[in-house]
């Protein structure tokens, strides 16, 4: 070999090395500048106020400012796609809710893919209770169940909007009980719980957090909650497994996906401080005041569960013929 060409060939060499040198450098690094974490809906809700929470215990424990920005609307597809295009550098985040597994069932082909994405780490569940009027004639479970059988039209349930996963555990419910019902959409659960003191509801399927109020001033009664089991967050409601309706399992769910490009380290490095924060008893309490279950795992175990749910739900949305608004 000539002179000529080993120098040019360790000249490439040497390059190589150094961009792999500074790559490695710019990852051991992470993060040196303002992380954006993106929630798909606006602030206040239970995604907003679970992620910044988490927000807060990363800017402690990686010194680093992680920022919470709100893009809310589509049923969290503008915030999927948003982070899906954005630049696999660590610096974008995506704060993933429940929506991300079921969306493609509901509307078709969406502005981006699953593979566009990847999981980090399983972050937060938000429990669904069945929840009546404390009025109401059924006072069990399968007492609402008789009653809906007892009706022409069957059951009316309450949820915070159609697809959502309160109202895919309801058509869960519906089916698994053998009863008739009419999902009732309304936007969040403070419109479906003003409707179901009222009277004109037989029931909701929702997060417990804007309920208990009114379950602590005795105006409205829990029946049970959709968990594989009791939640720490109101342990005295049985599961509807416990209750006969072994397969109506369902919660609101948050975790972490990055756009798929993002590098390994980085993405292991956020899965762990996520994991720590999560089992923090302080972060757990503030957690459960929300109606929230910390729930950390993984990159592995989120991406499995994301493909569970995704199966599941799709099955049931097929099922009763749900469309996407």
């Amino acid at each position: 070999m000539s002179v000529t060409r080993r120098n040019v060939l360790g000249t490439i060499a040497a390059g190589l090395a150094a961009g792999s040198g500074f790559r490695a450098h710019a990852q051991s690094d992470w993060p040196s500048r303002v992380v954006r974490l993106i929630s798909p809906y606006g602030a206040g809700g239970a995604n907003d106020i679970s992620l910044r929470i988490l927000a807060d215990q990363l800017e402690r424990r990686l010194g680093q400012k992680f920022i919470v920005e709100n893009k809310a609307g589509a049923g969290t597809r503008i915030a999927n796609e948003s982070v899906a295009r954005a630049a696999p550098d660590g610096y974008t985040f995506l704060y993933v809710a429940a929506p991300y597994a079921t969306a493609e069932a509901l509307y078709g082909k969406l502005n981006y893919e699953r593979k566009d994405l990847r999981p980090v780490a399983m972050a937060v569940t938000a429990p669904i209770f069945l929840i009546v009027n404390a009025e109401a004639p059924f006072k069990t479970l399968k007492e609402l169940i008789a009653h809906g059988k007892s009706q022409p039209d069957g059951l009316t349930f309450g949820s915070p909007g159609a697809g959502s996963q309160p109202h895919l555990a309801a058509e869960l419910l519906f089916r698994d009980a053998g009863v008739k019902g009419l999902n009732v959409p309304f936007r969040g659960d403070n419109m479906a719980y003003t409707e179901l003191l009222a009277g004109r509801l037989d029931a909701t399927l929702t997060a417990i957090s804007t309920a208990l109020p009114h379950i602590q001033t005795g105006k409205l009664r829990v029946l049970g909650v959709a968990s594989a089991v009791r939640s720490p967050i109101y342990p005295e409601a049985p599961t509807l497994r416990e209750q006969g309706l072994k397969s109506v399992v369902a919660a609101g769910w948050y975790g972490f996906m990055a756009p798929a490009a993002t590098p390994d380290p980085i993405v292991d490095r956020l899965q762990d401080e996520v994991v720590r924060a999560l089992a923090d008893p302080e972060v757990k309490q503030k957690l459960l005041v929300q109606g929230l279950e910390a729930r950390g795992g993984s990159a592995a175990e989120f991406g499995k569960f994301v493909d569970d749910e995704t199966r599941k739900w799709t099955e049931v949305i097929r099922a009763a013929g749900l469309k996407g608004e």
